[in-house]
């Protein structure tokens, strides 16, 4: 079976971790996850990609193998800029990027503030800023993310006696998640304690919400910006509104908006052959193997 190689890079002073899954002289393709999440998280889409692309995929600040930041400073821009950083680190003049959730709203940012770095983009359940979400006041913002902080720090991370535990509480989680992917997700997702517990990788100050985020007319402005062809593919039933909102397109110069029946948020893992396609034939592969 195919398997990636770890590599490390620096960015903001952090030593950030991806998976390079080879193919050097093919084109480049970055696999941006979603919050709580971690690189390996996309093993099946990127071996399916891996003989046509350059395929690597990368654990954002805070997640999988990364360094956490100090002070748990996490704004989707800071993320943006860590992808800066690794498209450089790789020396790739343009990048094709599929990103999951928050990594689609990175994806989304960095397409329109580098159009000229993206050849074709794909999100997946990432829309999380609807064009008219209200914007609350700044004192509210603000008090809401000091009390998150709050919380967070007389928070104690959960621990699990296995990694089974661990994958079960991720069944628990997402019902349509099966067994054998739970147990993957938990072993790349979790480490191990002194005491032999496991407890997630993730910097649990990643929840937090910055109140300096980019607000709806950001958004949009950067969505017009975005020159390449771009897929915005939603799951039947997610829990997010911006997979329900007609009419996305528009703000885009090219864009396409499919959906996944009877998938959940994490469309990927829960109907794979289905986003799988999709993917393929947005990437012009449904006819090469």
């Amino acid at each position: 079976m195919l398997l990636p190689q770890s590599r490390f890079y620096e960015s903001h002073g952090l030593r950030l971790h991806y998976v390079d899954w080879g193919n050097q002289s093919a084109p480049p393709l970055l696999l941006v996850h979603g919050g709580r999440d971690h690189c390996r998280s996309w093993d099946a889409i990127a071996r399916s990609l891996q003989p046509h692309f350059h395929v690597i995929a990368p654990d954002l600040r805070g997640h999988g193998d990364s360094d956490w930041t100090h002070g748990g400073s996490y704004a989707l821009t800071e993320y943006v800029y860590d992808l800066t950083q690794l498209v450089r680190a790789i020396a790739a003049p343009q990048v094709t990027l599929i990103g999951h959730s928050m990594g689609g709203m990175v994806s989304l940012i960095f397409s329109g503030s580098f159009p000229e770095l993206v050849s074709k983009l794909v999100v997946l359940d990432g829309v999380t800023m609807l064009p008219d979400a209200p914007k609350p006041p700044v004192h509210e913002r603000i008090g809401k993310w000091v009390g998150q902080l709050d919380k967070l720090h007389d928070r104690t991370p959960r621990r699990y006696a296995t990694l089974e535990d661990a994958a079960a509480q991720m069944m628990r989680h997402n019902k349509r998640l099966s067994r054998d992917l739970a147990l993957h997700l938990a072993t790349h997702g979790a480490r191990q304690n002194a005491d032999g517990t496991y407890s997630w990788k993730f910097d649990p100050y990643q929840r937090a919400s910055a109140p300096h985020r980019l607000w709806p007319d950001d958004h949009v402005a950067l969505w017009s910006r975005i020159a390449c062809p771009t897929l915005l593919l939603n799951a039947g039933e997610s829990f997010l509104a911006g997979a329900k909102a007609a009419g996305l397109e528009r703000y885009f110069q090219q864009a396409r908006i499919a959906t996944i029946a009877g998938a959940g948020h994490w469309l990927q893992h829960d109907k794979p052959e289905e986003v799988l396609g999709e993917i393929r034939h947005f990437l012009g592969l449904e006819s090469i193997d």
